[in-house]
Protein backbone atom coordinates (compact mmCIF):
# COMPACT_ATOMS: atom_id res chain seq x y z
CA UNK A 1 0.00 0.00 0.00
CA UNK A 2 3.60 2.48 0.13
CA UNK A 3 1.55 3.78 -3.42
CA UNK A 4 -0.89 5.97 -1.35
CA UNK A 5 2.20 8.04 -0.53
CA UNK A 6 2.23 9.67 -3.80
CA UNK A 7 0.75 12.96 -2.89
CA UNK A 8 0.78 15.53 -6.11
CA UNK A 9 1.79 18.92 -5.63
CA UNK A 10 2.59 18.28 -1.79
CA UNK A 11 4.59 21.38 -0.82
CA UNK A 12 2.05 23.53 -3.27
CA UNK A 13 -0.84 22.37 -1.63
CA UNK A 14 0.88 23.13 1.85
CA UNK A 15 1.75 26.57 1.21
CA UNK A 16 -1.29 27.19 -0.81
CA UNK A 17 -3.44 26.32 2.31
CA UNK A 18 -1.20 28.69 4.63
CA UNK A 19 -1.36 26.21 7.59
CA UNK A 20 -1.48 27.92 10.90
CA UNK A 21 -0.94 25.94 14.36
CA UNK A 22 -4.07 25.02 16.18
CA UNK A 23 -6.20 25.79 12.84
CA UNK A 24 -8.57 23.06 11.45
CA UNK A 25 -8.39 22.03 8.22
CA UNK A 26 -10.30 19.42 5.80
CA UNK A 27 -8.73 16.68 3.66
CA UNK A 28 -12.00 16.37 1.91
CA UNK A 29 -10.18 13.37 -0.50
CA UNK A 30 -7.66 11.73 1.74
CA UNK A 31 -6.37 8.77 0.21
CA UNK A 32 -2.95 7.79 1.47
CA UNK A 33 -3.19 11.18 3.77
CA UNK A 34 0.13 12.10 2.31
CA UNK A 35 -1.61 15.98 2.46
CA UNK A 36 -3.05 15.53 5.84
CA UNK A 37 0.04 14.39 7.35
CA UNK A 38 1.84 17.75 5.96
CA UNK A 39 -0.55 19.86 7.56
CA UNK A 40 -0.64 17.80 10.91
CA UNK A 41 3.76 18.25 10.90
CA UNK A 42 2.99 22.09 10.53
CA UNK A 43 0.71 22.30 13.68
CA UNK A 44 -2.83 21.96 12.25
CA UNK A 45 -5.18 19.93 12.96
CA UNK A 46 -7.15 17.70 10.45
CA UNK A 47 -10.63 16.05 9.27
CA UNK A 48 -10.16 13.74 6.92
CA UNK A 49 -12.19 12.22 4.71
CA UNK A 50 -12.94 9.71 1.92
CA UNK A 51 -15.44 7.17 0.29
CA UNK A 52 -12.87 4.58 -0.13
CA UNK A 53 -12.93 2.53 3.12
CA UNK A 54 -9.68 1.37 1.96
CA UNK A 55 -7.86 4.90 2.59
CA UNK A 56 -9.28 5.11 5.90
CA UNK A 57 -7.74 2.07 7.12
CA UNK A 58 -4.34 3.07 5.52
CA UNK A 59 -4.39 6.30 7.34
CA UNK A 60 -5.55 4.71 10.66
CA UNK A 61 -1.99 2.52 10.58
CA UNK A 62 0.14 4.60 9.40
CA UNK A 63 -0.96 8.16 10.66
CA UNK A 64 -0.94 8.32 14.98
CA UNK A 65 -2.26 11.99 16.11
CA UNK A 66 -4.50 13.20 18.03
CA UNK A 67 -5.39 16.17 16.17
CA UNK A 68 -6.40 13.79 13.04
CA UNK A 69 -10.32 12.91 12.70
CA UNK A 70 -11.50 10.80 9.88
CA UNK A 71 -14.52 9.69 8.26
CA UNK A 72 -15.65 7.80 5.81
CA UNK A 73 -17.88 9.52 3.52
CA UNK A 74 -18.66 10.84 0.33
CA UNK A 75 -16.92 15.14 0.31
CA UNK A 76 -20.27 15.97 -0.58
CA UNK A 77 -21.77 15.83 2.64
CA UNK A 78 -18.92 17.58 4.00
CA UNK A 79 -21.42 20.08 5.98
CA UNK A 80 -23.13 17.33 7.56
CA UNK A 81 -19.60 15.96 8.66
CA UNK A 82 -18.46 18.77 9.79
CA UNK A 83 -21.58 19.26 11.76
CA UNK A 84 -21.22 15.99 13.63
CA UNK A 85 -17.97 17.06 14.90
CA UNK A 86 -19.34 20.34 16.06
CA UNK A 87 -17.62 22.31 13.65
CA UNK A 88 -19.22 25.70 11.85
CA UNK A 89 -15.99 27.19 10.24
CA UNK A 90 -12.37 25.74 9.12
CA UNK A 91 -9.11 27.51 7.83
CA UNK A 92 -9.22 25.23 4.94
CA UNK A 93 -10.23 22.69 2.58
CA UNK A 94 -8.27 20.73 0.56
CA UNK A 95 -9.61 18.34 -2.49
CA UNK A 96 -7.38 15.96 -4.35
CA UNK A 97 -9.95 15.09 -7.02
CA UNK A 98 -10.10 11.39 -9.09
CA UNK A 99 -9.17 7.83 -8.25
CA UNK A 100 -5.93 7.76 -6.13
CA UNK A 101 -2.89 6.33 -7.68
CA UNK A 102 -3.88 3.52 -5.19
CA UNK A 103 -6.98 3.02 -6.80
CA UNK A 104 -5.56 2.97 -10.25
CA UNK A 105 -3.20 0.09 -9.37
CA UNK A 106 -5.06 -2.36 -7.78
CA UNK A 107 -6.45 -4.58 -10.78
CA UNK A 108 -9.52 -5.74 -8.87
CA UNK A 109 -11.12 -2.27 -8.98
CA UNK A 110 -11.32 -2.26 -12.73
CA UNK A 111 -9.79 1.74 -12.85
CA UNK A 112 -7.32 0.62 -15.47
CA UNK A 113 -6.70 -1.48 -18.54
CA UNK A 114 -3.20 -2.47 -18.13
CA UNK A 115 -4.54 -6.07 -16.92
CA UNK A 116 -7.84 -8.05 -17.02
CA UNK A 117 -9.93 -7.23 -14.69
CA UNK A 118 -13.85 -6.57 -13.40
CA UNK A 119 -15.19 -3.29 -14.68
CA UNK A 120 -15.87 -1.80 -11.59
CA UNK A 121 -14.80 1.45 -11.02
CA UNK A 122 -16.61 2.57 -7.74
CA UNK A 123 -14.67 4.47 -5.55
CA UNK A 124 -16.56 3.06 -3.31
CA UNK A 125 -17.13 -0.57 -3.21
CA UNK A 126 -20.61 0.09 -1.79
CA UNK A 127 -21.93 2.03 -4.51
CA UNK A 128 -24.73 -0.53 -6.28
CA UNK A 129 -24.09 0.70 -9.83
CA UNK A 130 -20.50 -0.59 -11.53
CA UNK A 131 -18.81 0.47 -15.41
CA UNK A 132 -20.08 -2.79 -16.60
CA UNK A 133 -23.59 -2.09 -15.35
CA UNK A 134 -23.50 0.92 -17.70
CA UNK A 135 -21.28 -0.15 -20.83
CA UNK A 136 -23.85 -2.90 -20.77
CA UNK A 137 -27.16 -1.35 -19.77
CA UNK A 138 -27.25 2.48 -21.68
CA UNK A 139 -27.88 2.58 -25.48
CA UNK A 140 -25.95 3.91 -28.28
CA UNK A 141 -27.42 7.60 -27.83
CA UNK A 142 -26.58 7.58 -23.99
CA UNK A 143 -23.08 6.08 -24.68
CA UNK A 144 -22.35 8.58 -27.09
CA UNK A 145 -23.67 11.30 -24.75
CA UNK A 146 -21.88 9.62 -22.01
CA UNK A 147 -18.24 9.20 -23.97
CA UNK A 148 -18.83 12.86 -25.26
CA UNK A 149 -19.66 15.07 -22.67
CA UNK A 150 -17.68 13.36 -19.32
CA UNK A 151 -14.51 11.90 -21.83
CA UNK A 152 -14.34 14.60 -24.61
CA UNK A 153 -13.98 11.62 -26.22
CA UNK A 154 -13.71 12.94 -30.80
CA UNK A 155 -14.79 9.06 -31.44
CA UNK A 156 -17.65 8.87 -29.10
CA UNK A 157 -20.04 7.66 -31.96
CA UNK A 158 -17.99 5.56 -33.58
CA UNK A 159 -17.18 3.91 -30.02
CA UNK A 160 -20.66 3.55 -28.97
CA UNK A 161 -21.02 1.87 -31.75
CA UNK A 162 -18.83 -0.79 -31.48
CA UNK A 163 -19.48 -1.34 -28.06
CA UNK A 164 -23.34 -2.04 -28.92
CA UNK A 165 -22.69 -4.64 -31.33
CA UNK A 166 -19.75 -6.47 -29.05
CA UNK A 167 -22.08 -6.90 -26.27
CA UNK A 168 -24.96 -8.44 -28.26
CA UNK A 169 -22.40 -11.18 -29.23
CA UNK A 170 -21.23 -11.13 -25.17
CA UNK A 171 -21.29 -8.97 -22.09
CA UNK A 172 -18.81 -6.98 -21.79
CA UNK A 173 -17.64 -7.68 -18.39
CA UNK A 174 -13.81 -7.01 -18.13
CA UNK A 175 -11.19 -3.84 -18.64
CA UNK A 176 -9.32 -5.99 -21.26
CA UNK A 177 -12.59 -6.11 -23.21
CA UNK A 178 -13.61 -2.82 -23.27
CA UNK A 179 -10.45 -1.50 -24.03
CA UNK A 180 -9.65 -4.09 -26.86
CA UNK A 181 -13.00 -3.12 -28.21
CA UNK A 182 -12.70 0.72 -28.53
CA UNK A 183 -8.96 0.20 -30.08
CA UNK A 184 -10.63 -1.98 -32.70
CA UNK A 185 -12.95 0.08 -33.59
CA UNK A 186 -10.96 3.57 -33.51
CA UNK A 187 -6.83 2.10 -34.00
CA UNK A 188 -3.89 3.28 -32.35
CA UNK A 189 -2.77 6.40 -32.94
CA UNK A 190 0.35 8.20 -32.55
CA UNK A 191 -0.46 10.00 -29.45
CA UNK A 192 0.83 8.55 -26.40
CA UNK A 193 -2.26 7.65 -24.16
CA UNK A 194 -4.01 4.28 -25.27
CA UNK A 195 -7.62 4.99 -27.56
CA UNK A 196 -9.74 3.76 -24.33
CA UNK A 197 -7.73 6.57 -21.80
CA UNK A 198 -10.88 9.12 -22.10
CA UNK A 199 -13.83 6.29 -22.13
CA UNK A 200 -12.54 5.14 -19.28
CA UNK A 201 -12.44 8.23 -17.64
CA UNK A 202 -15.49 9.29 -18.82
CA UNK A 203 -16.98 6.20 -16.90
CA UNK A 204 -15.47 6.50 -13.66
CA UNK A 205 -16.45 9.56 -13.66
CA UNK A 206 -20.38 9.10 -14.13
CA UNK A 207 -20.09 5.49 -11.89
CA UNK A 208 -19.27 8.05 -8.82
CA UNK A 209 -20.63 10.88 -10.17
CA UNK A 210 -17.80 12.78 -9.38
CA UNK A 211 -18.75 16.68 -11.00
CA UNK A 212 -22.20 16.52 -9.75
CA UNK A 213 -20.75 16.27 -5.82
CA UNK A 214 -17.48 18.17 -6.66
CA UNK A 215 -20.55 21.21 -7.81
CA UNK A 216 -22.25 20.30 -4.66
CA UNK A 217 -19.54 20.26 -2.07
CA UNK A 218 -18.04 23.84 -3.70
CA UNK A 219 -20.81 26.01 -1.79
CA UNK A 220 -20.31 24.56 1.11
CA UNK A 221 -16.92 24.61 0.91
CA UNK A 222 -17.25 28.42 0.88
CA UNK A 223 -19.51 28.78 3.75
CA UNK A 224 -17.28 26.99 5.94
CA UNK A 225 -14.65 28.68 5.41
CA UNK A 226 -13.15 31.19 8.33
CA UNK A 227 -12.34 34.95 7.09
CA UNK A 228 -8.72 34.50 4.98
CA UNK A 229 -9.52 30.57 5.03
CA UNK A 230 -8.05 28.96 1.76
CA UNK A 231 -9.73 26.54 -0.66
CA UNK A 232 -6.89 24.52 -2.24
CA UNK A 233 -8.51 21.73 -5.37
CA UNK A 234 -6.13 19.27 -7.68
CA UNK A 235 -8.29 18.87 -10.69
CA UNK A 236 -6.80 16.07 -13.38
CA UNK A 237 -8.69 17.09 -16.07
CA UNK A 238 -10.64 19.62 -17.92
CA UNK A 239 -14.31 19.03 -17.22
CA UNK A 240 -13.09 19.35 -13.65
CA UNK A 241 -10.84 22.46 -13.58
CA UNK A 242 -13.57 24.00 -15.34
CA UNK A 243 -16.08 23.83 -12.96
CA UNK A 244 -13.68 24.94 -10.12
CA UNK A 245 -11.93 27.74 -12.08
CA UNK A 246 -16.10 29.51 -12.86
CA UNK A 247 -16.93 28.74 -9.28
CA UNK A 248 -14.28 30.41 -7.85
CA UNK A 249 -15.13 33.32 -10.84
CA UNK A 250 -18.30 34.02 -10.25
CA UNK A 251 -18.13 33.62 -6.10
CA UNK A 252 -18.71 37.13 -4.50
CA UNK A 253 -16.33 35.91 -1.71
CA UNK A 254 -13.02 33.71 -3.10
CA UNK A 255 -10.39 35.63 -4.92
CA UNK A 256 -7.53 33.14 -6.23
CA UNK A 257 -4.44 33.50 -5.02
CA UNK A 258 -2.63 32.39 -8.10
CA UNK A 259 -3.44 34.14 -11.51
CA UNK A 260 -2.90 31.09 -13.10
CA UNK A 261 -3.36 27.31 -11.86
CA UNK A 262 -0.06 25.31 -10.43
CA UNK A 263 1.08 23.02 -12.14
CA UNK A 264 3.84 20.57 -11.34
CA UNK A 265 7.50 21.27 -11.47
CA UNK A 266 9.82 18.94 -13.82
CA UNK A 267 11.34 16.92 -10.96
CA UNK A 268 7.96 16.04 -9.48
CA UNK A 269 6.71 14.88 -13.02
CA UNK A 270 10.08 12.42 -13.09
CA UNK A 271 9.18 11.02 -10.10
CA UNK A 272 5.15 10.44 -10.39
CA UNK A 273 3.93 10.49 -13.85
CA UNK A 274 0.35 10.85 -12.01
CA UNK A 275 0.92 14.54 -11.38
CA UNK A 276 1.65 15.31 -15.43
CA UNK A 277 -2.23 16.28 -15.58
CA UNK A 278 -2.84 18.15 -13.09
CA UNK A 279 -3.99 21.89 -11.76
CA UNK A 280 -3.86 23.16 -8.42
CA UNK A 281 -6.61 26.35 -7.89
CA UNK A 282 -5.98 28.30 -4.34
CA UNK A 283 -8.39 30.81 -3.55
CA UNK A 284 -9.29 32.52 -0.50
CA UNK A 285 -11.91 33.73 1.65
CA UNK A 286 -12.14 37.46 1.23
CA UNK A 287 -14.80 38.51 3.69
CA UNK A 288 -18.80 38.45 3.75
CA UNK A 289 -19.13 41.46 0.85
CA UNK A 290 -22.52 43.23 1.11
CA UNK A 291 -22.70 44.20 -2.32
CA UNK A 292 -20.54 42.91 -5.67
CA UNK A 293 -18.04 45.35 -6.06
CA UNK A 294 -16.42 44.32 -3.15
CA UNK A 295 -14.35 41.88 -4.51
CA UNK A 296 -13.12 43.65 -6.93
CA UNK A 297 -12.27 46.30 -4.79
CA UNK A 298 -10.80 43.73 -2.60
CA UNK A 299 -8.90 42.96 -6.33
CA UNK A 300 -7.60 45.91 -7.06
CA UNK A 301 -6.38 47.20 -3.33
CA UNK A 302 -3.82 43.34 -3.39
CA UNK A 303 -2.83 44.65 -7.09
CA UNK A 304 -1.84 47.93 -5.74
CA UNK A 305 0.04 46.41 -2.54
CA UNK A 306 1.61 44.05 -5.20
CA UNK A 307 2.82 46.64 -7.41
Amino acid sequence: MSIFHESVLYKEVLEGLNVKPGEIYVDATLGGGGHAKGILDLGGKVIGIDTDPDAINFVKKTIKSKDLSLEEGNFAELDAILKRHNISKVSGVLFDLGASSYQLSKEERGFSFRASAPLDMRMNPEQTVTAADLVNGLNEGELYELFTKLGEERNARRIARAVVRSRLKERIKTTLQLASIIEASVGRSKQKIHPATRVFLALRVAVNDELNNLKKVLPKAERLLKHKGRLAVISFHSLEDRIVKNFIKESKQLLEVNEKPIVPTREELEKNIRARSAKLRIAEKIGNPAHESFKEKYRRKKEEICF
